[in-house]
């Protein structure tokens, strides 16, 4: 794997605060593992926040970023499993299981999602000192053609439209 941004990259990480900031980008939290996704061609590795291998847990996820992803990037995001009474921690928590066989049975049970909310890098270029606004822009860009498994986290800088 050769990238401009490379293995490992600790996430940036959200902090509480005490009322919505304004003149802000504004997106929805959401209940999954925190990851950043690696993707050099065929190669592709999911990282944790705490910059720990995922991969082998995700096999419909590695799938997906080789069908849906550009060919090499590095995506900022967040890995869940979304079902229709929401969002399933428990079930994700599930996934990270030392048998190779339960894996891939959980992998076709309860099929994961990566939710993308930032660009760090794509094909030769490293958005990582780039401004928000730009690496988002190049995200929705980037990810326009992404399939049913990838997808870009919906943003706002509506004051109004983030507290509702």
């Amino acid at each position: 794997m050769r990238l401009p941004v490379m293995p490992p990259v600790s996430p940036m990480l959200a902090k509480a605060v005490k009322a919505i900031p304004p003149d802000a980008s504004y997106e929805p939290k959401w209940d999954g593992f925190r990851s950043i996704c690696f993707r050099d061609d065929f190669d592709v590795e999911l990282g944790s926040r705490n910059e720990r291998p995922l991969t082998r847990y995700f096999p419909e996820l590695v799938a997906a970023v080789r069908a849906e992803l550009p060919m090499r990037c590095v995506v900022d995001g967040e890995i869940v499993i979304a079902t229709d009474d929401g969002l399933d921690f428990e079930a994700l928590q599930q996934r990270i299981h030392p048998a190779e066989s339960r894996v891939l049975m959980l992998a076709k049970k309860t099929p994961a999602s990566f939710i993308a909310f930032d660009l760090l890098a794509l094909d030769d270029v490293d958005y990582t000192s780039s401004p928000f606004s730009e690496r988002r822009a190049a995200l929705v860009d980037a990810l326009a053609g992404a399939g049913p498994s990838i997808h870009v986290t919906p943003a706002t800088t509506d004051l109004p439209t983030a507290r509702r």
